[in-house]
């Protein structure tokens, strides 16, 4: 009798990123064994920006499994570049939880019940934008580390309220933190927040096979389509863009109903639009979308983050 194959499962050593993985790995019903990769983006306590923004988390792991250390790596998927990577495929992309921010402030407060002059924390040039050009007249300070190393931040009373990602907090199963979920009408979310990638070798066909069942076509049409805008706009996860796929019923079928915001970092001009299309038509959606933003000034907006 064959010994079942022990698959190793690559992921970051953070609470967020281990929940993440052993999730998936609960899914799998084969033997694994998960091996924890330090990346660049866990050892500098830098902004993104400074440190290469789009890819920090990614390429220790992508390193790892082509040179066989692992055989699955678990991301969050608004973490990976959006160009292919020779060798590997996202073979899965599960259930989306939800791609919403939500704000964790003292004493309870809402986003608007802030007072001016209360200090708003985020590392995300996205929110930062969103949030200035919503004329609160609160202060965005820039903030980095994990979810307890941020929410300590309001603890601590060094901010009154940070911006976080809702699914990292009820991945960990801390929702219970959440004094306000920002509607999209107010903060669109990142490209892909909420949803992960698992990557395997392109040539791997055990861990293709093993990770197919995974997949949820619903939630991988809806990111194809914010990652073809973010690519289109030749942006990362650290430009202050903003995009949201809903997947609905049509009249032929599934479609995809993408909005997309670029923001100037100072909140003093915003572009926002709507494309929708079929859900065999991700790509094209996606690109549409920016040339549309585009056209509307989006790159002066994008460049105000230099």
């Amino acid at each position: 009798m064959t010994e079942a194959r022990t698959f190793r499962v690559g992921t970051r050593a953070s609470r967020l990123a281990r929940a993440q993985t052993d999730h998936v790995i609960s899914q799998l019903g084969a033997p694994t064994e998960t091996v924890h990769i330090t990346t660049e983006g866990d050892r500098s306590a830098a902004a993104l920006t400074q440190i290469g923004g789009t890819g920090v988390f990614v390429s220790a792991l992508r390193s790892a499994l082509l040179a066989g250390e692992i055989d699955i790596a678990v991301h969050s998927y608004k973490d990976l570049p959006t160009g292919p990577a020779d060798g590997i495929t996202v073979a899965a992309v599960p259930p989306r939880e939800d791609p919403r921010d939500v704000l964790v402030a003292r004493d309870g407060l809402t986003l608007g019940e802030l007072p001016a002059g209360a200090r708003v924390g985020t590392g995300s040039p996205r929110r930062a934008a969103q949030l200035n050009a919503l004329g609160l007249g609160v202060e965005v300070v820039p903030i980095r580390g994990n979810i307890d190393t941020r929410v300590g931040k309001v603890t601590a009373g060094e901010c009154d309220a940070v911006v976080l990602a809702y699914a990292g907090l009820r991945r960990i199963g801390r929702a219970d933190l959440v004094t306000e979920v920002l509607d999209p009408i107010q903060v669109l979310p990142a490209a892909a927040q909420g949803a992960l990638a698992i990557e395997c070798r392109s040539d791997d066909a055990g861990a293709v096979a093993l990770l197919s069942v995974l997949d949820h076509a619903a939630s991988r049409a809806a990111v194809a389509a914010e990652r073809a805008l973010l690519e289109a706009l030749e942006a990362g996860c650290s430009s202050p863009i903003g995009a949201l796929a809903e997947i609905a019923e049509g009249d032929d079928g599934p479609e995809i109903f993408l909005r997309g915001s670029v923001t100037a970092i100072d909140g003093s001009d915003a572009v926002r639009l709507s494309a929708t299309g079929p859900t065999t038509d991700a790509d094209g959606v996606g690109r549409r979308l920016a040339a549309e933003l585009l056209a509307d000034g989006a790159t002066t907006m994008m460049g105000s983050t230099a």
